[in-house]
């Protein structure tokens, strides 16, 4: 695929995302929500995904380009850490310590129930199979 024409899908990709960013931000704004109006465009495109109603495809490149950019992002917070040197006394190092901590759990946990998922499908996927194989050795014996 040429290149311009993949710099045209991954342009209105990230068009689509913003669109539901700013439905996001105008929801918020009708009625009041105290939620951020990203998180607003989140949930709906979340749901319009799980509805089948916006395929994966239709966002697939255009979200990977802005992941790879992700860490840019992080840098202002990062920055903004230098104005608060309390953070740097014994509390704020309890409280790094705790988000490390609950970070590195959150990271073991979903590991542990994403191979717990994985093992579960694939038994039922080989149950699944020796129950095509023996239904069908049934019917060669009979």
């Amino acid at each position: 695929m040429p290149i311009v024409m993949r710099v045209i899908r991954i342009i209105a990709q990230i068009l689509i995302l913003y669109v539901f960013y700013y439905i996001g931000v105008f929801i918020v704004e009708i009625t009041n929500l105290p939620l951020p109006a990203s998180v607003i465009g989140l949930l709906l495109l979340f749901i319009c995904l799980q509805l089948k109603w916006i395929k994966v495809e239709y966002i697939k490149d255009g979200a990977g380009f802005l992941i790879g950019f992700m860490t840019l992002f992080f840098i202002p917070p990062m920055m903004g850490i230098i104005n608060y040197p309390q953070l740097f006394s014994v509390a704020g190092w309890l409280l790094m310590a705790s988000v490390v901590i609950s970070t590195l759990f959150v990271i073991l946990t979903t590991s542990m129930i994403s191979q717990w998922i994985e093992k579960k499908e694939i038994a039922m996927k080989e149950k699944k199979g020796k129950g095509e194989v023996d239904h069908a050795s049934s019917h060669i014996h009979h």
